[in-house]
């Protein structure tokens, strides 16, 4: 197939950075994990973190250590491996999950403790079965053991945008109090609009004014198909962290898409008024190796690395990108590390100019009427077919 080369005048249409620093935490290994089906190995954990910090990721939540000795050996070491990000281990609010944790993490470079537990009354009531001054409790010894054993001590009122937002102050300020350091706040079941989990951000900084001392963080499944948009939503209410995982893997429809926010700000950051230190040109490369991995196959209609992302097959839009990239394509697939760029498939719907292109790269200068008796023999078998073959092109071609 052929590929459209970018003009050498045209600049790129990603802005550079601008504004705070949004630290980047990759779940992909603990929460990506989660999807059915799906499990990884302790090789596959340390190649896949070893991507991630190669691409200047800042956190990798490596697994949920207390959940199984499996998990627990493979969250080790990727901590003793992976010296070039801060490697984080999940735990429960219970002191066997923060000492597993502990434990798992005791070799690392830049360790982090993940606590989190649920928040919501339909969770309290029937998952959890305590009251709200029980969790509390429970909340503010498991983030204070944490950090006796870490600096680094994240937490997370599970389901915190359908939990009471009084109940969500409350416990957010008992972590801070006991030495959290970034408070999440999760849209566990993919359930909020973004004007929610805005609204929720800006609660939370409204009354709990120390919480500016911290580092405050959305975590959002995409069970609605709006975790990107509820994570930009939180961006623009003051989280500097964002949780996301690579192909958008994860429990049920997924979790927030890696690539889509990692490009996003990359493409509006300076609006957004945050820039992220990740070298995009790693995305297409670790899409695939966590695609591989997880035997999750990405759909080939995904935003920034499904097969189509950057291919054109209507006429229209052939003829436009092949006369400037820019004008059907706001990402360059070079920024993303696409390893062919765009494309020109030839179907049904392919202009002359797509055709053209096509005979050109597979080496036939047609012009005036032979291009013309091309063109026709193409068409008339093009209805017949979801895309035409290079081989069919090159005899087509050949004939004319």
């Amino acid at each position: 197939m052929s590929s459209v080369p970018s003009p050498a005048s045209e600049g790129s249409s990603v802005a550079g950075p601008a504004g705070e620093k949004l630290v980047v935490f990759d779940t992909t290994l603990r929460d990506g994990e989660q999807s059915a089906g799906v499990c990884f190995s302790g090789r596959d954990k340390v190649e896949i973190a070893s991507a991630l910090a190669a691409m200047r990721v800042d956190v990798i939540e490596a697994g949920f250590p207390g959940a199984s000795p499996g998990d627990f050996a493979a969250v080790r070491e990727v901590a003793r491996t992976v010296r070039d990000a801060s490697i984080c281990g999940l735990a429960r609010a219970v002191d066997a999950d923060v000492d597993a944790a502990a434990e798992a993490l005791r070799d690392g470079a830049r360790p982090r403790i993940h606590v989190f537990v649920n928040a919501s009354d339909v969770q309290l009531a029937h998952q959890l079965r305590k009251d709200r001054a029980a969790v509390v409790a429970m909340a503010e010894a498991a983030v204070a053991r944490a950090r006796r054993q870490v600096e680094d001590v994240e937490f997370s009122p599970m389901d915190a945008t359908r939990a009471d937002p009084d109940f969500v102050v409350e416990i957010v300020r008992a972590a801070l109090r006991a030495g959290a350091r970034t408070i999440n706040l999760p849209d566990t079941v993919g359930h909020a609009l973004p004007d929610d989990v805005g609204a929720l951000f800006r609660t939370v900084r409204a009354r709990v004014p120390e919480v500016e001392g911290a580092v405050l963080s959305f975590h959002g499944q995409d069970d609605l198909g709006l975790a990107t948009a509820n994570a930009l939503a939180a961006i623009r209410a003051g989280a500097r962290q964002v949780e996301l995982c690579v192909n958008g893997i994860g429990e049920r429809a997924g979790n927030t898409s890696f690539e889509e926010v990692v490009m996003a700000i990359a493409a509006h950051g300076r609006r957004l008024g945050v820039h992220t230190g990740v070298d995009t040109r790693g995305i297409y490369g670790v899409s695939r190796l966590v695609e591989e991995r997880s035997g999750l196959i990405v759909p080939p209609n995904k935003a920034v690395v499904g097969r189509n992302a950057f291919r054109h097959a209507s006429g229209v839009h052939q003829d436009g990108v092949l006369k400037h990239r820019e004008t059907y394509e706001s990402i360059d697939p070079a920024a993303i590390g696409h390893p062919v760029g765009s494309e020109i498939v030839l179907g049904k719907l392919s202009g002359r100019a797509g055709f053209a292109a096509k005979a050109r790269a597979l080496g036939f200068a047609l012009e005036g009427e032979r291009l013309q008796r091309a063109f026709a023999s193409f068409q008339s078998i093009a209805d017949t077919r979801r895309e035409v073959a290079d081989e069919e092109v090159k005899a087509i071609c050949a004939a004319a």
